[in-house]
């Protein structure tokens, strides 16, 4: 006699398919970012437009999509209430702890986490590498606006009216002229710098202020699109190239989306 038992493997517990896939049907609403047709859900859910539209139907009924006048289908209420709750017990700093340290660890790069204090960055984490580094800058280091990559991405991302304040009153009388790639800048030049970390989204510094040492910073972004902390990565000039399209660019800026995609609950 043949055994048609199916056996589950251990480790994988048996759920229920019909929900799983009503929960599928959701997230493809939600990516898509606006509301959606039957047909374009139909191919994203790979499903037969009569099959999905009975999960629509109940879906509907629960409160958790809606249909618009025009037959298009996006969240509604329910699945509003749950996003929210979900944000609500998400810890923006544990979020950027967690990608930096897994950056640390596949990179042994010097890793540090900064937050704006409501005039500075302030250093709130600071991971050493097996390589030692130089530098005066600790956990509890206030960093300057103007001459540190924390401050400059900061800088660059406040308000028009802030950051034109901090700016004028930095250059009515400054102790020296900013540097960048080894170039004093004016204050124009400085403004132009900051469009460009704005439009980048990312802050390179080839020894310009720590010796012998490359930093490069990009920022996490909350649900509200506003800088919720920096990580930046350091490391030794002649090992830890931070040029544009570098991997250690490439690594700062992937792990900068990976919190930024866990505050905000989407990419």
């Amino acid at each position: 006699m043949i055994d048609t038992t199916i056996t589950i493997p251990k480790d994988q517990k048996q759920g229920i398919s019909s929900l799983e896939l009503g929960l599928k049907i959701l997230e493809h609403i939600a990516e898509y970012g606006k509301p959606v047709t039957l047909k374009a859900l139909a191919e994203l859910a790979e499903m037969s437009p009569s099959r999905l539209h009975k999960y629509l139907v109940s879906l509907v009924k629960l409160g958790y999509i809606s249909q618009q006048s025009n037959s298009r289908y996006t969240l509604a209420t329910s699945s509003l209430k749950i996003g929210i709750s979900a944000l609500r017990l998400i810890d923006p700093i544990q979020s950027a702890f967690l990608c930096a340290e897994k950056l640390h660890r596949e990179y042994d790069r010097t890793i540090t986490v900064a937050i704006w204090n409501g005039n500075y960055p302030l250093v709130i984490k600071w991971l050493d590498s097996s390589r030692s580094l130089n530098v005066n800058i600790r956990l509890g280091s206030q960093l300057s606006p103007f001459t540190s990559a924390s401050g400059r991405i900061f800088l660059a991302f406040l308000p028009d009216q802030r950051r034109q304040e901090i700016i004028d009153e930095f250059f009515a009388a400054p102790p020296a002229l900013p540097r960048h790639m080894g170039k004093p800048l004016n204050k124009s030049a400085f403004i132009k710098l900051l469009e460009e970390i704005r439009e980048e989204k990312v802050c390179r510094f080839k020894q310009d202020y720590l010796p012998d040492i490359n930093v490069v910073s990009a920022p996490i972004f909350d649900v509200d699109n506003n800088i919720s902390s920096i990580i930046n990565l350091l490391g030794q000039t002649s090992d830890t190239p931070v040029d544009k399209g570098s991997i250690y660019e490439q690594a700062v800026l992937n792990a900068c989306q990976t919190a930024t995609q866990q505050l905000r609950g989407y990419s």
